[in-house]
């Protein structure tokens, strides 16, 4: 076997300069342009082919990637009828490096729904740059991959570093699941060659300090739990006391997954082993982050006594950083999103109501099968309902959870050495809670494939919520950083 060349000394000075120019001049006009589209994901707009607002962001990036002066680049939009067009381009190697070799840039352009409680003067379609942080729906989430995948390559070639063939997967269907990426992956791979590196940039970041490296996604089963005892609504006042209310009902078939007072969720099938490096990670991580692991979100204030009183705000679940880190990476959590058969307060009467539907998110350890845990989960929901009401559940999605390969000597000496370089500091490496399905995906079709998943979700940065931002000084950093990963490969 022919020994890995080492790995480049790359000077970052000028490369960073010419990322950040570009960003400064370039990339952010592209991103406050593409913040203002509604482009929800399939899921969320039905009619999204009638409407274009994905076409247009898709169209959007291919004429900016088309746009940029790297030789022999070529761009197109790729579709298979009835499912959401991807943008994919190909840049052949420089440097006399073979051919064959392959990195592969992911990223999507499909976004989240609005969501309520943007704070004055923000809002999801409306683009507002403030210290630095780029708000609206987006932008982070994940629309600048496009963008800085390209700068990083472009920046590459003006420095007359050698690189890999570079191609590129833009999909717009990702917050939906990524339904329609396995289909794309089939008629596209064979266009890709040896793919020796995917970097995704769609995932998170402990700090806006350092690069950080996903190690784990969790899995997902999300669906609908209807608790139906009445064919109408009756008089409280008649009914109370005689005939159960469905939401309490709810209530205790959603106990049998997770303890209502602790929120640990209860059934070995949606729990599972946590490898011992993972382990080690996170303690690693919860060393560099201490408090912050908490004290990230935008906790509510529980009381204030007067002005000169300090509120007093709600509490996490647990305090400890390692445990905050496997909370939200290895273990089950179980969210109620969503609800039917609530009347808003202001429009409530004193009605005994006939059903509750409750919108359920179950998080999943990353290596637990998900196909199983969403029957099991319909099981345990549906078996001997209380009061014999109808209780049915009806699941949306069974996604898959992830753990990457072990990292090859070669790529962590490059992520430490682009970390070093870009922040003083080496790269950390930690899970993330929430599901990519992609990843899967990606990690069958390309199972001998480095995986390099980054991002520029860091504290507060809020994806899919209100007052989602980019930070555009990291996200400047992150390109510099991935520039030098891209290097690296051989």
């Amino acid at each position: 076997m022919t020994a890995r060349p080492a790995i480049p000394a790359i000077a970052s000075a000028p490369l960073a300069a010419r990322i950040e120019k570009q960003w400064d001049d370039d990339i952010v006009p592209q991103l406050v342009e593409y913040i203002r589209v509604p482009a929800k994901s399939p899921h969320f707009d039905p009619d999204w082919a009638a409407n274009g607002h994905l076409e247009a962001v898709v169209r959007q990036a291919e004429r900016w990637v088309k746009a940029q002066d790297v030789k022999g680049l070529a761009a197109e939009i790729v579709r298979i009828d009835g499912r959401s067009p991807v943008l994919f381009f190909d840049i052949p190697a420089s440097g006399g490096l073979a051919a064959e070799r392959t990195v592969l840039f992911y990223g999507h352009l499909d976004k989240q729904p609005e969501m309520t409680g943007w704070r004055e003067g923000l809002g999801p379609w409306k683009p507002v740059m403030e210290d630095g942080r780029l708000y609206g729906r987006g932008g982070a989430d994940d629309g600048y991959a496009v963008f800085a995948a390209l700068s990083a390559v472009m920046a590459l070639d003006a420095e007359g570093v050698a690189r890999p063939r570079c191609v590129g997967l833009i999909e717009t269907c990702e917050e939906s699941g990524s339904y329609d990426l396995p289909a794309y992956l089939d008629a596209l791979a064979p266009r890709m060659g040896d793919v020796q590196l995917v970097v995704a940039l769609d995932s998170g970041a402990g700090n806006y300090d350092q690069l950080w490296v996903t190690t784990s996604l969790r899995g997902l089963v999300n669906g609908s739990l209807e608790v139906k005892i009445l064919e109408e609504g009756v008089h409280s006042g008649d009914a109370g006391g005689v005939v159960p209310s469905s939401f309490r009902i709810a209530r205790q078939v959603l106990d049998r997954i997770d303890d209502s007072r602790t929120g640990v969720v209860r059934p070995a099938a949606f729990n599972g082993e946590i490898p011992a490096d993972r382990l080690e990670q996170a303690k690693q991580a919860a060393a560099i982050l201490g408090d912050a692991m908490w004290k990230r979100f935008p906790w509510a204030s529980s009381c204030c006594d007067d002005q000169a009183t300090a509120s007093i705000f709600a509490e996490p679940v647990t305090k400890d950083p390692v445990e905050i880190v496997l909370n939200r990476t290895w273990h089950a959590a179980l969210a109620v999103t969503g609800a039917d058969g609530l009347p808003p307060t202001q429009s409530a009467g004193n009605v005994q109501r006939p059903s509750t539907t409750l919108k359920l998110s179950l998080r999943l350890p990353p290596l637990v099968e998900a196909s199983k845990a969403a029957a099991t989960l319909k099981q345990l929901l549906e078996a001997d309902p209380p009061y014999k009401a109808r209780v049915t559940f009806s699941y949306d999605q069974a996604a898959q959870g992830w753990n990457a390969p072990p990292v090859a000597p070669w790529l962590g000496a490059a992520l430490d050495a682009a970390s070093q370089a870009n922040f003083g500091r080496p790269a950390a490496y930690m899970g993330e809670g929430g599901t990519i399905p992609f990843m899967g995906m990606l990690g069958a079709k390309f199972p001998d494939a480095q995986m390099l998943v980054t991002g520029v979700l860091g504290p507060k940065s809020n994806a899919h919520g209100p007052n989602e931002f980019l930070h555009v000084p990291y996200a400047k950093k992150v390109t510099v950083a991935t520039a030098m990963v891209v290097a690296a490969v051989r």
